[in-house]
């Protein structure tokens, strides 16, 4: 079975839309979805904005629908001057941007006492998720890089001069690396699809509402082709 978690009802409604033979189930506050997309047993769930609420789904799936990999999906603000609006990164790693325990010595995003705090992605479902994005025929760019995740919406500029001076990713989000974080730990192969909405600056409150419905429309038609060739 295959997982996928997004955070919000408008990166998933449509992906839902498409499945058939499914059955809800709640656990841990949030709707399950179990059924058949693109001919393939999969489960959805819509997580909710944060790390801890998208690590709590991807414990779910793991422990509870015993998974063989989990994807995220979604939307993200761009790092990378070369990344516009719509395009699609494609996670290699993760990390946790907003860990940070300098003060014990520790450099900003390692763990401590944990033997992993970049998680790597899974490379077989990367190069599915590339060949999709051909098969979809977008007009787009795919990246493939590292996402930073933390429990911040990135509107600043000198903040994210900061993440990419200091993490060097390619896009920021608020849920992708929990979501590693957890399928790691689990020994769980795992991806993180990001379509960008903002450039995660100074113009990002504006850019988001604009452009969210271009990145999410992306997002669905790449991972309903993804599904069908995994």
């Amino acid at each position: 079975m295959i997982g996928i978690i997004a955070a919000m009802d408008k990166e998933i409604d449509e992906l839902k839309a498409l499945m058939s033979d499914v059955n809800k189930d709640i656990y841990s506050g949030m709707e399950f979805w179990a059924g058949k997309l693109s001919g393939k047993d999969t489960v959805l769930v819509r997580c909710g904005v944060g790390k801890v609420n998208a690590a709590m789904a991807a414990e779910v799936l793991s422990v509870i629908y015993k998974v063989e990999c989990i994807i995220n999906t979604g939307i993200a603000g761009s790092l990378n001057a070369e990344i516009n609006i719509g395009d699609i990164v494609l996670s290699t790693e993760a990390l946790e941007h907003d860990m940070d325990v300098s003060g014990l010595g520790y450099e900003p995003g390692i763990i401590p006492d944990q033997d992993e705090s970049i998680f790597v992605a899974d490379n077989k479902l990367r190069e599915t998720a590339r060949k999709a994005c051909e098969n979809a025929d977008l007009d787009i760019k795919v990246f493939e890089g590292r996402v930073l995740s933390g429990d911040q919406f990135i509107s600043d500029k000198n903040k994210k001069d900061y993440l990419v001076n200091q993490f060097a990713g390619m896009c920021t989000e608020m849920e992708g690396a929990s979501i590693a974080h957890v399928a790691s730990l689990n020994n769980i192969p795992f991806l993180i699809i990001r379509s960008i909405s903002d450039k995660a600056d100074d113009s990002a409150n504006m850019d988001y509402p604009e452009f969210q419905k271009i990145a999410i429309k992306n997002s669905v038609k790449l991972m309903s082709e993804m599904i069908s060739m995994i």
